[in-house]
């Protein structure tokens, strides 16, 4: 279950942060659309690579896994905050509470070593 999961949310963050380094017209919308600048966002794309990659790590070294987990619920609180200031409905709030979620869930599986 562990690896499913661990693939599912590797591909998951590598797509949206090769999205948001590479700058496409859609990311650099929806940066304006919540107030930053391109730079912040790429830089934000560039978290969002290094925890895809400290997931599939964690997959060797468990707590290296935990740890780019608890940076992307970081993350995606702060991705939900931000839409929230913004005045955003659940149609814009659903992406980050969802993904959210599915790190929590991850969360929780590591210790148990469920596998």
């Amino acid at each position: 279950m562990i690896i499913v999961l661990t693939i599912a949310l590797v591909g998951c963050f590598t797509m949206l942060g090769l999205a948001k380094v590479a700058g496409t017209e859609a990311m650099l919308a929806r940066a304006a659309h919540v107030g930053l600048n391109s730079t912040a966002y790429k830089r934000i794309g560039a978290l969002e690579l290094l925890a895809a990659l400290g997931l599939l790590l964690g997959l060797v070294e468990p707590w290296i896994g935990l740890a780019a987990a608890v940076g992307l619920v970081l993350l995606m609180a702060g991705a939900f905050v931000t839409h929230l200031r913004n005045g955003d409905g659940p149609r814009e709030i659903a992406p980050a509470a969802v993904m959210t979620a599915v790190l929590v869930g991850y969360l929780v599986l590591i210790p148990a070593g469920t596998g």
